[in-house]
């Protein structure tokens, strides 16, 4: 799915994101619910980037990546946690490009997410290649998502990866 925020474009520099865990649900701009196979998965596209609220029978877990007044966790190039049964995994890297190697980029994943059943994409004003976009997918057993946020001024791209898992034990 893909949408247009009716909103300023608040996190204005890749540097300015953050990443928590365990925020509640804050206002979104543009939600997707997903069922799957078991977990419930909400996609959330904030004014100042994303969040994604997961919940299933073992739990729930909640990411928020955005400009988040008085954090004081900024965005990191790895985690891994256990959050009650499961394993968290997250992984953010920034990539640098072009003008021109960004705007074909920017079209690229736009036309990715907006076609994908499990896909939110949104775009903000002032430019078409401003939007953060979100892709999720459940496989052997863990739900993950990726995320994509574009900063045409800096050509600057987020580019975040996380899946959580139910905890395996350790062999005997």
């Amino acid at each position: 799915m893909l949408t247009t925020l009716t909103t300023s474009y608040t996190d204005t520099r890749a540097a300015d994101l953050a990443w928590a865990l365990g925020r509640e649900a804050l206002p979104a701009l543009a939600v997707l619910d997903l069922e799957l196979s078991g977990a419930t998965l909400q996609l959330r596209l904030l004014g100042a980037s994303h969040q994604v609220l997961l919940e299933d029978e073992q739990g729930s877990c909640s990411e928020t990546v955005a400009c988040m007044p008085g954090s004081s966790t900024p965005l990191p190039l790895g985690v891994a946690k256990r959050i009650g049964p499961w394993e968290y995994e997250f992984a953010a890297r920034v990539e640098t490009l072009s003008k021109g190697s960004f705007a074909g980029r920017a079209q690229e994943l736009l036309a990715l997410v907006a076609d994908h059943p499990n896909g939110l994409a949104g775009t903000f004003p002032g430019s078409p290649h401003a939007f953060t976009a979100m892709l999720a997918q459940r496989h052997e057993g863990q739900v993950r998502w990726r995320t994509w946020h574009a900063y045409p001024q800096e050509g600057q791209l987020v580019v975040t990866r996380t899946s959580v898992g139910v905890r395996m034990p350790a062999p005997l």
